[in-house]
């Protein structure tokens, strides 16, 4: 039997009751989940493919699992579109991304293969493509397109990965993850005519000052509100007061010489400072928003319960703008449409411990405006009850914000606390609170900053409590999400 077919079958008879997962986030029907692929649109429909190993709630090798969507909010699940069955892919089905083409939906990915040299085993990654129509993909004879071979001397043919592809006035480009022999994390850009045919172009960017990590996966370049806009995933950053330690996803604002194809990059920020966001992949809409969805978790702190038979789940798709220079990012405006029975409180007084009989729930949609305070601490306590709480506070004289998931519920030693600073100069104090079961997504003051997290509380701690040392009146809209 062939491993899509094996795939698919497995799937078919395994595949996790609806009413066990998030209600409307994407999550793997079986097994384990990590990077969004392959986020693109074709034939008036937005597609999403994902790192997936249906086989198990651990990694392994990847599939790239497949959903489509006309909303971005309600997500139907297609068959797998890639099984690692080639020998130029063996090793795994890696990540890419997709473009839709006049010859139809073409998928961009990294093909992983070992090999014997020396006596020791040796990684080779390499670009490949798929061609389909939305539903049934067929890899390429040409591939791999992409190989090490094409790379300058002393670049990492081990480290070598995830493509991301458009496409310009003349011809298509393709920015890939590397990194030097030396160890300089780097995004190397790719040219072609005819999205088959590549040649290397240059070094995009790469790490001037050895202070971002020491690879960067996930690389994706485009053009957002007059600005040119690099995303990248670093591996293994040490903490400053901008980036916390481990894997990041951060992007760089700068310059772009077109001549040169270079990316002077002047500012890099974060993208996400809760404890669960990376490998990010944007997408331009038919409507022409450039719309971003990540991977809702972290590689160092996975807090599943040992019995839940799915892992991972991707962050609700965000709509970017900038301003002031830094990335908004909002929920996409389709959650609206999902809105229903609506608990409003204007110039609500909260002090001390405050539960509103009608705020509670695990799955909706609130946004609380502090309009007036006289306080130094302030939190939102949510999936809470006698037993378990996740708390969101902002320490308004230190402008910190702190989130901590210490009594979700959570068995493992991992990370619990996670505080930053408030990056932004107004006054203006806005929360917006994204919940679906298992995860929360918050983004202050119209999304100047979010934190994403996953946790796994019991799901009959549906509590909602806000706490304040002092007074605050704030403004409150919540909604229940309900997809049919």
């Amino acid at each position: 039997m062939d491993k899509l077919r094996k795939a698919n079958i497995y799937i078919d008879e395994n595949r996790i009751p609806r009413e066990k997962l998030p209600v409307f986030h994407v999550t793997p029907p079986c097994g384990w989940m990590n990077d969004p692929n392959g986020f693109s649109a074709y034939q008036g429909k937005v597609h999403l493919f994902y790192q997936f190993h249906p086989y198990s709630e651990i990694w392994g090798p990847m599939h790239w699992g497949h959903y489509e969507t006309k909303d971005f909010i309600k997500w139907i699940e297609l068959p797998v579109a890639l099984a690692p069955d080639q020998t130029y892919d063996e090793a795994g089905c890696f990540s890419g991304s997709g473009i839709e083409t006049e010859n139809g939906h073409l998928l961009v990915y990294t093909g992983v293969m070992e090999k014997e040299a020396d006596k020791e085993k040796v990684t080779y990654q390499n670009q490949c493509l798929a061609l389909g129509d939305g539903k049934k993909y067929t890899k390429l004879e040409q591939n791999p397109v992409i190989t090490g071979e094409m790379l300058p001397e002393h670049f990492s043919r081990e480290h070598f990965r995830d493509p991301k592809i458009w496409k310009e006035n003349d011809g298509y480009y393709m920015v890939v993850g590397n990194k030097t022999d030396q160890g300089v994390p780097q995004v190397v850009l790719f040219h072609s005519e005819d999205a088959i045919k590549w040649n290397y172009v240059s070094v995009l960017a790469s790490d001037r000052d050895g202070m971002l990590g020491t690879m960067w996966e996930c690389p994706d370049f485009f053009y957002l509100d007059e600005e040119y806009i690099l995303i990248t995933s670093p591996q293994d950053l040490c903490a400053t007061e901008e980036f916390h330690n481990g894997n990041n996803s951060v992007y760089y604002m700068g310059k772009y010489d077109k001549k040169q194809h270079v990316f002077h990059y002047e500012r890099v920020y974060s993208l996400d400072d809760g404890f669960d966001f990376y490998a990010p992949q944007t997408m331009l809409a038919p409507d022409g928003r450039r719309i971003m969805i990540g991977w809702m978790q972290s590689w160092d702190s996975n807090i599943r319960p040992a019995d839940q038979k799915w892992s991972c789940m991707m962050t609700i798709p965000r709509e970017l703008h900038i301003e002031q220079g830094r990335i908004l990012q909002n929920p996409v405006r389709e959650i609206e449409n999902y809105h229903r029975n609506a608990v409003c409180y204007q110039n609500k007084e909260i002090s001390g411990n405050c539960q509103m009989e009608d705020i509670h729930g695990r799955v909706l949609d609130m946004t609380v405006e502090i309009v007036l305070g006289d306080f130094h601490q302030f939190t939102i306590s949510f999936a809470q009850n006698e037993r378990y709480h996740t708390d969101f506070t902002i320490q308004k004289d230190s402008k910190m914000i702190e989130m901590n998931r210490t009594y979700s519920g959570m068995v493992r030693d991992a990370a619990a606390i996670r505080k930053s600073k408030i990056k932004t100069s107004t006054d203006k104090l806005q929360l917006r609170l994204i919940l679906d079961k298992y995860s929360a997504e918050i983004f202050l003051n119209d999304g100047q900053q979010v934190f994403s997290s996953t946790f796994y509380t019991p799901l009959e701690a549906d509590g909602i409590r806000f706490i304040c040392d002092g007074k605050a009146v704030v403004n409150i809209e919540k909604y229940e999400i309900v997809v049919d």
